[in-house]
């Protein structure tokens, strides 16, 4: 029997990241989305909103896997989880054509 801990292949995988949304004129200052995030992403903000109550805020970006709980347990529908943007390379290498795609498609047309 293997003890517990990380997969055989947990070096092959990678962390998904996300980016967490907060609309503050929505929240009400339950600080669910606070208590119930795995990773600690949010923390109660000093600023008030138009209501009068704390919104939370992102404290710990890098943390957050995109689970999504915060937007399960909020009532008022005021936070949200993307996919984390991918950095700038990554998304140069995409948009550029196949090698040799881009080059037979001006030369054709001159």
């Amino acid at each position: 029997m293997r003890p517990r801990g990380l997969p055989v292949d947990a070096k092959n995988q990678k962390r998904p990241a996300g980016e967490v949304h907060i609309i503050p004129e929505r929240c009400k200052g339950c600080c669910f989305c606070i208590e119930f995030c795995p990773k600690k992403v949010l923390e109660q903000s000093p600023e008030f909103n138009y209501h009068g109550y704390h919104p939370p805020r992102v404290s710990n970006p890098d943390a957050c896997v995109q689970c999504s709980m915060c937007e399960m347990i909020c009532p008022e529908f005021a936070i949200f989880t993307t996919a984390a943007r991918s950095g700038p390379a990554e998304s140069q290498e995409m948009q550029s054509p196949p090698s040799g795609e881009g080059d037979a498609r001006s030369s054709d047309g001159e």
